[in-house]
């Protein structure tokens, strides 16, 4: 019972649109009163001192600090126009290059919302040039964008192992084969969408293998990043945060290449990094402070134990699961969302017993139940950056409605990954076990 007006209070809170970090934070706080005086926060010094000197968790801002000098590289016009080439000749023409440019920069940024605006800005002028279908355009730049936390390097993927004590490189190494076939799977659904309705699919951009040819040097950049970070990681010579150290350093280079290096430009993207991990930072060392308060009340143990009691099958407990975050995704930002409840969630996937769903495998599984909250309204924060970078105005409906068609595939790899755990855990297991 307990529980239950937990969980019903952290609701409250967020719809009453108090921030998350707040809602976690009073939560503990209002919980170690009412059950212990206030004795348990004499030992939040220690907690958050082991958990901050983590050297995984510095991964984490230098990969923002990456995404935040690759946003403001100017990389994007030249990276889309290189994929563009390549791509306009499939039914649905730019829109591929929608999707197959966010799954690039998405190896770079390790941001969903980064890669959205970037891309975005990149894509727009190209619907009125051409006579895209304004509202499949707008939701393929929505969908592509969530692929930057699932494709590595993610700072997603980062904090769910932190939290979850998973391994940061085999995750990583799992999230390439689903972010590769989702990318195809939203590359499917433009071409079937345009061979039914064509006129969606704009006027066809003329092109030569010659200039196909001739924008190849301009992939170079962004493919030397992903092979810097995360082949460094993979063969042995770097951990993930000296990974996502030389990732920086690299990006500085291209920066310096393509002539966008400036002092002010270093500054803007230290200021974004600095205010993106404050905020990361509240937000996780509150919900590990509330974490330690449901250890030591038995609430994540009593969950466990009502769920043991109802004699669900593995599969069933993980489609119940699926369902809380496709309706929680709706109405909470998808960071918060995993930060706030990995705590009471992963326990019951390890209680499952079933060695193909581990630790590993979900974090693929979730990372792309928080893709789906990406573009799921109303809280949908990619529809939000989406909509933002349209010039001429427009309704919010016109970019939910066109990043609709996507949440299928989404769902489809989710039920994928549950009929075939492999599909994620197969790489990793290839290279380390």
């Amino acid at each position: 019972m307990p529980a239950f007006f937990i969980v019903l209070a952290i609701l409250v809170l967020l719809i009453a649109a108090f921030p998350v970090g707040a809602v976690l934070g009073l939560l503990g706080f209002g919980l170690d009163e009412m059950f212990t005086h206030g004795r348990l926060a004499r030992a939040i010094g220690n907690i958050y001192w082991e958990k901050s000197a983590d050297f995984l968790l510095l991964s984490a801002p230098l990969f923002i600090m990456l995404g935040e000098i690759m946003l403001r590289a100017g990389l994007a016009r030249k990276m889309y126009n290189a994929v563009a080439q390549w791509l306009t000749w499939l039914p649905g023409g730019l829109m591929h290059a929608n999707i197959g440019t966010c799954a690039l920069f998405a190896a770079t940024s390790g941001s969903s919302v980064a890669t959205c605006a970037t891309i975005g800005v990149a894509a727009y002028p190209e619907i009125e040039r051409h006579k895209y279908n304004e509202r499949l355009f707008m939701g393929s730049i929505a969908a592509g964008g969530t692929l930057g936390i699932l494709i590595p390097p993610s700072v997603n993927l980062i904090l769910y192992g932190v939290i979850t004590e998973t391994s940061i490189p085999e995750l990583y190494m799992a999230g390439i084969i689903p972010g590769l076939l989702l990318a195809g799977i939203f590359m499917a659904v433009i071409l079937l969408t345009c061979l039914f309705k064509r006129e969606w699919g704009g006027n066809r951009v003329e092109t030569s293998w010659k200039s196909r040819f001739a924008t190849l040097p301009d992939l170079i950049g962004p493919i030397a990043l992903f092979v810097s970070v995360v082949g460094s990681i993979y063969i042995g010579i770097a951990t993930p945060t000296e990974a996502a150290a030389i990732g920086v350093v690299v990006a500085l280079i291209l920066a310096k290449l393509y002539g966008s290096l400036s002092m002010e430009m270093v500054a803007e993207a230290a200021l974004g990094t600095m205010k993106t991990t404050g905020l990361i930072m509240f937000i996780i060392l509150a919900a590990l402070f509330l974490n330690f308060i449901f250890a030591f009340m038995g609430i994540t143990q009593a969950i466990l134990d009502y769920i043991a009691a109802l004699g669900l099958t593995p599969v069933e407990t993980v489609l119940i699961i699926v369902a809380f975050y496709l309706v929680l995704g709706m109405f909470m930002e998808t960071l918060s969302m995993m930060l706030t409840t990995m705590p009471i969630v992963f326990p019951i996937i390890a209680e499952l017993g079933e060695p193909a769903f581990t630790g590993v495998w979900f974090g693929i599984l979730i990372t792309i139940l928080m893709e789906a909250g990406l573009i799921t309204p109303p809280i949908g924060l990619n529809l939000y950056v989406a909509h933002g970078i349209r010039k001429r105005g427009g309704k919010f409906a016109d970019v939910a409605i066109g990043a609709l068609p996507f949440l299928v595939p989404m769902l489809l790899m989710v039920f994928l990954l549950i009929a075939f755990p492999g599909i994620a855990t197969w790489l990793p297991d290839l290279i380390y076990r």
